[in-house]
């Protein structure tokens, strides 16, 4: 039987659960590979400003965090994401960094949040995954002020992040339960359209859209490449559960699968991704 990816319903608990803990487990890897991603989405936000900015899917907080640096001591950030585990890591880092940031556990595609609260939305790959996209940035932009920022990155297509799908393209033919990814549905690369992308905003009260493609350089250094692919993504979701003979023979595939990245000590990719920003219409 063929496993596909979860629903939005069936979301929460995937991430409540082992793809939650995984991800917290390796958020010093995972921070250290996003950085440039991190950097693009804060560096479009002015210095000192205050205010009050939303940070969708924040997962354990690294761009939350940022995102309260640089708004100084008047601002404050909120970071919202469906898993709890993640949201523990992140409250832990806030209160370590020492600044104004506050999260919540929720779906940030129906969570009450008050009306006009943020001066900013921003987002780190944190918004492909709504079931229904219109009716999420309806609500986010019912959750901004008017003329409100919106700034996110998305990934752009597969075909453009071909490391992205070198685990489960080399593992797939040993690997037939594989989950399957839904080009039509929710997921990693939902937002690769650009033209689809702006229909999405113009439909949910966003005006002043700039949809622009960046190519980011990303590193994980070598030693980690391994632990990188039998935990995260649909193969390291299921690796787990595969039988002792079966498995090896997996993780040695797909190792060579990414020697094209591997260069001595760095693997290196671009990350080629959507920069979008828009603004709340009155």
């Amino acid at each position: 039987m063929e496993m596909k990816h979860p629903t939005e319903g069936e979301q929460p608990e995937r991430w409540g659960g082992r793809a939650g803990h995984v991800w917290v487990e390796k958020r010093e890897l995972l921070d250290g590979l996003l950085k440039p991603l991190e950097e693009v989405l804060v560096e479009g936000l002015p210095t000192g400003a205050g205010g009050r900015v939303l940070d969708v899917g924040c997962g354990t907080g690294s761009t939350t965090v940022a995102v309260a640096r640089r708004l100084g001591p008047d601002g404050r950030c909120v970071g919202v994401d469906i898993s709890e585990p993640m949201i523990g890591a992140a409250r832990d880092r806030a209160a370590e960094a020492g600044v104004a940031a506050a999260f919540v556990v929720a779906d940030a595609a129906d969570h009450p949040f008050e009306p006009a609260a943020f001066d900013a939305v921003v987002s780190r790959l944190g918004v492909m995954f709504f079931d229904d996209s219109v009716r999420a940035f309806t609500h986010l932009r019912r959750a901004a002020r008017d003329g409100a920022r919106l700034r996110f990155v998305a990934w752009r297509g597969a075909d453009e992040n071909p490391f992205m799908t070198t685990a489960e393209r080399a593992a797939a033919p040993l690997v037939p339960q594989l989950p399957a990814r839904r080009p039509d549905g929710p997921g990693q690369f939902a937002f690769a359209d650009a033209d689809l992308v702006r229909g999405v905003l113009a439909d949910s009260g966003w005006g002043d859209i700039d949809i622009r493609p960046v190519e980011l350089p990303c590193v994980l250094p070598t030693s980690e490449l391994v632990g990188y692919f039998t935990k995260l993504g649909p193969l390291g979701m299921i690796l787990p559960d595969l039988d002792e003979e079966t498995r090896p023979r997996v993780v040695e595939t797909v190792r060579a699968a990414f020697e094209p990245f591997v260069h001595g000590p760095e693997v290196r990719f671009t990350a080629a991704c959507w920069l979008v920003d828009a603004r709340a219409t009155v």
